[in-house]
């Protein structure tokens, strides 16, 4: 099959809102980042992130590819901007785990719509996963005392929270959203202090708004598809 073939064949399996909104928000970004003179690399992780989230909520193994190259490019910034928990976390961890993604997902695939098949955590699993990731958080939190990073504390949760979530993702749990919100919502703040402090970085800012808004919609989307199934 053509790659404009199946890109067409994959279209379909998105709504009209998720068309548009997708559209809008690159648009949006791209034009603040003109205007504001923005860091190109922060342009593009933002573009790459937007999508592979998306394309990650929609449960399409090609997601990891985007994700992939937008990994490489939020290292990079990261790290001019002295959030190294977050530049080693994506470096490190995110980066061989969307390769591991690949291959999981491509188990377990609904032929159908082409997508993952879902799956949720027991109450064990969950409390299990949320204790580990606290005290990660505090032995990142130490760790961060003595390299002089940024926003330390938000840093270490941003970095321990997001070890779970990527986790949960190639794990395909619906949890993972919980959990994306938890990270977006902390990430956006830390964001937004570097911007205040002089960063370029309006792109990043508004790529993590973006994570936050979507990490809620695949939330509720997620949820609704699992209870048709049953």
């Amino acid at each position: 099959m053509k790659l404009i073939d199946y890109i067409n064949s994959e279209i379909k399996f998105f709504n009209r809102t998720e068309k548009i909104f997708y559209t809008v928000i690159i648009l949006i970004i791209l034009s603040i980042s003109i205007l504001m003179n923005d860091s190109k690399i922060a342009l593009i992780s933002s573009i790459c992130g937007i999508t592979y989230t998306l394309l990650a909520g929609k449960g399409k193994v090609y997601c990891y590819y985007i994700g992939i190259l937008g990994t490489l490019f939020y290292c990079i910034i990261a790290f001019q901007n002295g959030l190294y928990a977050n530049t080693a976390l994506y470096g490190l961890y995110f980066l061989p785990m969307q390769i591991l993604g690949i291959f999981k997902w491509k188990k377990h695939i609904n032929k159908e719509k082409n997508e993952i098949i879902k799956t949720n955590l027991n109450m064990k699993q969950k409390v299990n996963y949320v204790f580990a990731s606290l005290i990660l958080s505090g032995i990142i939190y130490m760790i961060l005392l003595y390299t002089k990073g940024s926003a330390p504390v938000m840093d270490s949760i941003a970095a321990s929270f997001s070890i779970l979530g990527q986790y949960l993702t190639v794990k395909r749990c619906i949890e993972q959203w919980y959990v994306w919100f938890i990270v977006n919502l902390v990430t956006l703040i830390m964001w937004i202090i570097a911007y205040y402090n002089g960063s370029n970085c309006l792109a990043t800012i508004i790529m993590w708004l973006i994570y936050l808004f979507l990490s809620v919609y695949f939330l509720i989307k997620w949820d609704k598809e699992m209870q048709s199934e049953k």
